[in-house]
């Protein structure tokens, strides 16, 4: 999938071979209403634009595969099956934010607490020990997750499709010709990636918490319930938390030379060497397509092209 300010398009490879491409015209919520333009608004209105059109994009290539593999089918189970992949995509969204307040919310906050015993004092959200204890947990919980699913073949084809899209940006931000010979050259990471926004997020999550829970007494007794409390406290900090997070990551962007940035980003890009992997050629053909085809309606300005196959390079 990419995304440009005026366009978004999405290539799928389909069984036969061939790509299967989707773009349409698109406008944010910042350019319907400018004053969530504005720095500390952008960031929770790109991450709430980046879940919705990743959905739309993983559902758009999941019936793409689906109607492949079985054919057209009878018209009155159109509207059955897509409203059957939409229940199966709701029960597992929920469930995928059920076991990440879990794991990477509440236990790593219980657990924080227990440190205690080991260090010989109590430790609540009052003290900054707690919460370093609790971003060291979280972090080493997120690289034991990505390294356990990146066995899955399934999703190791993922992380290499996400090396893809970073290499195609990358050409493209170069000034270089969208060709493959130019693709292949360039690196899999990208100082924008999600990956690296999320290490930012603990990091900042961390400082915020930090100065957060010590003015408000009644939010840091100990305790499985006060525990489940406070974790969603930090669920709803993590507004603020994303704007920050995204004005850093947006700021490193523009200057990747910069000591500082270097030192801020260079968690994220570490990470990528696990989440965006090196493609193959017909990877990277699938991400070209959809690059150009959002370049090329940012260029023209033209109306939706309806969903259609592509010759394969």
């Amino acid at each position: 999938m990419m995304r440009s300010p005026k366009a978004l398009a999405v290539a799928v490879r389909l069984p036969d071979g061939s790509v299967l491409l989707k773009d349409e015209p698109y406008a944010s919520l910042g350019a319907r209403y400018p004053v969530l333009q504005r720095p500390l608004l952008r960031g929770p209105v790109m991450l709430i634009e980046s879940l919705v059109t990743g959905l739309q994009a993983l559902t758009f290539s999941a019936q793409a595969l689906v109607e492949e593999e079985d054919g057209e089918g009878t018209p009155g189970e159109d509207k059955k099956a897509d409203k059957l992949g939409w229940v199966s995509l709701t029960l597992t969204l929920a469930g995928a934010f059920v076991l990440a307040f879990l794991f990477f919310g509440f236990l790593p906050h219980w657990l924080s607490g227990l440190a205690g015993h080991l260090v010989g004092q109590p430790l609540t959200p009052a003290h900054l020990t707690f919460h370093v204890i609790d971003g060291i947990i979280k972090v080493c919980f997120l690289f034991l997750y990505i390294w356990g699913i990146s066995w899955f073949r399934e999703i190791r084809r993922v992380f290499q499709y996400h090396g893809a899209e970073h290499k195609s940006i990358c050409t493209y931000e170069a000034g270089e010709p969208l060709e493959l010979d130019h693709v292949r050259r360039h690196l899999t990471c990208h100082p924008r990636c999600g990956t690296s926004f999320l290490l930012v997020v603990l990091l900042v999550s961390l400082f915020v918490f930090t100065i957060f829970f010590p003015l408000f007494p009644a939010l840091t007794r100990s305790g499985v319930v006060n525990a489940l409390i406070q974790t969603l406290v930090k669920v709803g900090l993590m507004f603020p938390i994303a704007a920050l997070s995204y004005e850093i990551i947006r700021w490193g962007g523009r200057r990747p030379d910069h000591p500082l940035a270097r030192v801020l980003l260079w968690p994220g890009l570490f990470t990528q060497r696990l989440t965006a992997l090196e493609p193959d050629d017909s990877q990277l053909e699938v991400a070209l397509a959809a690059l150009k085809a959002v370049l090329a309606r940012e260029a023209k300005g033209q109306e939706a092209v309806a969903p259609g196959p592509l010759a394969q390079p």
